[in-house]
């Protein structure tokens, strides 16, 4: 993830995202580095548009958390509903479980 990171860090200060610039914030960062890693990060990022990328993902990332948030109540919602039906089920069954060991 420091990798990506430091491709990021790179990118917004104008400097051209390179194994040499990725290395020097890594270390920078006090991380040891893999230099395969940063060579392989330079390669995926080859022709990608960082602005364009980072756009999709601001809009992807609400986009995603809302149904989440949305089903966030309704489960709630339910869990009162579990509680009770567990206590209704503890209270019929009387003796059972540990109190039946002591009976």
């Amino acid at each position: 993830m420091e990798y990506v990171y430091a491709a990021l860090l790179l990118h917004s200060a104008g400097k051209k995202i390179t194994e040499e610039g990725i290395t020097a914030v890594v270390k920078a960062a006090g991380v040891d580095v893999d230099a395969v890693r940063a060579k392989a990060l330079v390669s995926a990022l080859e022709g990608v548009n960082i602005e364009e990328a980072i756009s999709k993902a601001a809009f992807a990332a609400p986009a995603a958390a809302a149904p989440a948030a949305a089903a966030a109540p309704a489960a709630a919602a339910e869990a009162p509903k579990k509680d009770e039906k567990a206590k209704e089920k503890a209270e019929e069954s009387g003796m059972e479980g540990l109190g039946a060991l002591f009976g």
